[in-house]
């Protein structure tokens, strides 16, 4: 996991490594602090009771600028005194001095390494989701992509930041303090023999109990997530049919099983701060039993037992501070792991390394079967066969989930065949990059999508070296110019986010104009003319034929009239094709096709009245 982090750390590894050493030199002199006190204090109590020295002693004689070592069983005096708690007192100050500007520094560094490690991540997670297939993307679905990228991603990045700086720091001050104690007083350093193991055993219990306990509750999070997401997206829906309260609810469901997941998680975290504190507790109440006997028999004096309890407090705060670590990345580890989920997944779809290009709209499914889950058992699309000649115009109809979308998305391979052979051009999609191949496709899709910006940075998304006059061209093939135009600031009109400032047959316009831009050899409108009227629709039609004649247009649509003038026509029925020919072929030929032609002159029949 740690390797993983760390990898994400590229183009910030100077702060990163900048960050161990400084934090490193500070806990270092940090250290140093309760012997540099020790001496002070075993200076003065000697000179207090006029006891001899029991240990060498080391000061900066201030007069002569000269260090000066006093041996076992010398006297203190008024000098040696002054002069001692000058040297200790400046070094501890020094020492203080530099441990905390290490410190400030280490800090700014990993807020730096942190903050760049949570722009890789995100990057990597952005550009591994655009080489994703749609069946990618399905298995992950929107809103648990959307966690990972945040949620996920900023507990991530605590981790990483613990990882360079309180990682190294804690057991640094174990190491440092457990070999200060033992240099300072053997005698006495064999209590953190034992606090320190059963730290350990807490820390490791707590950590294999709560990590399933915190993948439980991210889940969870991806649930409540999906539900604002499809709330926000549905927002009209919930409105028009006032169904307000039961989204609330809904959603106030989904933040009690959040709640809860939490709940169970964090028992298991609060119940370490009582174990923990109970064993440093103790080992402080050892430290004093076993230090006070010492100081009454003489063996020590009592600066060397505050040095000890010191060195008590570094380690065993040290040893909680790990346990403290060990639990946020467990926490953190559910996180990481749903990151690189995203991060290793291969896409279902690899484009060839080649650079065929789409010379022409040629198009043949040869024994094509499809399915959505992979399954020969759960086919969508059954024995497909179909030549659809270069320029010409063909229409698809059918009926709800008889694969009419399905069969288009298999032509700029949003999804792959599962059997069968698909060729555009006259080669197998599977032979062009994913690039060229959809750079000769152009897809109008059911659900018409724009982003926030102006009509004219809409349009660029087909071509973003377009001139006026082709922007235009393509917005009257698509009958949008005339709108356009009539707007306040014409192509510079703002649309709002997903496009709410216009209506919806406007919106499908200019999807067509967008698309019509890219200049391609194959124009698919899946249901894209549903939101406009009928005359509107033909000029639509016949204008995308004006604008490139040799460009094969497949249009899905629900009303004959929108596909009558095809060339051919493709009726699916139930996932295989039942008829192709004319609309006068195919009113001969094909009940299906009868059926639909009736109950729509009917119901045009029926409006006229």
């Amino acid at each position: 996991m740690i390797k993983k982090l760390l990898k994400g750390a590229k183009g910030y590894e100077k702060q990163s490594i900048l960050t161990v050493v400084l934090v490193l030199c500070e806990t270092a002199l940090e250290v140093l602090l309760p012997i540099f006190m020790s001496n002070i204090l075993n200076t003065m109590q000697l000179f207090g009771t006029g006891r001899p020295l029991t240990q060498g002693l080391t000061y900066l004689n201030f007069d002569s600028f000269q260090l000066v070592s006093l041996q076992i069983g010398q006297y203190i005096t008024k000098d040696i005194l002054l002069h001692t708690v000058l040297t200790y007192g400046i070094l501890m100050v020094v020492s203080s001095a530099f441990s905390l500007t290490f410190g400030a520094v280490a800090g700014k560094m990993c807020a730096i390494a942190g903050s760049g490690f949570s722009k890789n991540i995100r990057g990597r997670i952005f550009a591994k989701v655009q080489e994703f297939s749609f069946a990618n993307v399905d298995k992950f679905s929107t809103a648990s992509l959307v966690t990972r990228s945040t949620t996920d991603v900023n507990h991530a990045q605590q981790s990483f930041m613990m990882i360079i700086r309180t990682v190294i720091r804690a057991p640094a001050m174990l190491a440092f303090s457990i070999v200060m104690a033992f240099v300072n007083q053997p005698d006495m350093a064999w209590v953190f023999c034992f606090a320190v193991p059963l730290l350990g055993l807490i820390m490791f219990f707590l950590s294999t109990k709560v990590h399933p306990l915190f993948k439980a509750m991210l889940k969870k999070y991806d649930k409540m997530n999906a539900s604002v997401q499809e709330n926000l997206v549905a927002i009209r829906v919930v409105k028009a049919f006032v169904r307000e309260d039961y989204e609330q609810d809904k959603y106030l469901q989904a933040t009690e099983d959040v709640r809860k997941a939490q709940h169970r998680a964090e028992k298991l975290m609060i119940a370490m701060n009582p174990l923990t504190s109970c064993v440093m507790y103790g080992t402080m109440i050892a430290l004093l039993i076993v230090g006070g006997a010492d100081i009454v028999v003489g063996n020590i004096q009592s600066g060397t037992l505050t040095a000890m309890m010191s060195y008590s407090t570094q380690i065993l705060s040290s040893v909680m501070m790990i346990c403290f670590i060990a639990v946020q990345l467990v926490m953190s580890r559910a996180s990481i792991d749903r990151i690189f989920e995203v991060l290793e997944e291969q896409p279902t779809i690899q484009g060839a390394q080649n650079d065929y290009v789409v010379e022409n709209g040629d198009i043949q499914f040869v024994n094509v079967d499809f399915s959505y889950s992979n399954n020969p058992d759960n086919l969508t699309l059954e024995d497909i066969n179909l030549h659809i000649k270069s320029g010409q115009t063909v229409g698809i109809i059918g009926g709800t989930g008889d694969g009419k979308s399905s069969l288009v998305q298999l032509i700029p391979r949003f999804y792959d065949t599962l059997n069968g052979q698909l060729l555009v051009g006259g080669r197998d999609v599977k032979d062009y990059s994913l690039y060229n191949l959809r750079e000769g496709v152009s897809m109008v899709l059911q659900k018409n999508v724009l982003f926030s910006g102006s009509i004219r940075q809409n349009l660029l998304w087909g071509n973003p070296d377009a001139t006026q006059e082709e922007i235009e061209a393509a917005c009257k093939a698509a009958c949008a110019h005339e709108f356009i135009t009539a707007s306040p600031d014409g192509y510079e009109t703002d649309l709002g986010q997903g496009g709410v400032n216009v209506s919806g047959g406007q919106k499908q316009r200019l999807c067509i104009a967008r698309a019509l831009l890219k200049k391609p050899k194959i124009m698919i409108l899946d249901d894209s003319t549903s939101a406009v009227d009928t005359a509107t629709d033909a000029q639509i039609r016949a204008g995308l034929k004006q604008l490139d004649d040799s460009m094969t247009v497949i249009i899905i649509a629900q009303r004959i009239s929108s596909v009558e003038d095809c060339d051919q026509i493709v009726v699916l029925d139930d996932g295989k094709i039942s008829a192709v020919g004319t609309h006068e072929q195919l009113l001969q030929t094909s009940s299906i096709y009868q059926e639909v032609y009736k109950s729509q002159q009917k119901g045009a029949q029926g409006g006229e009245q």
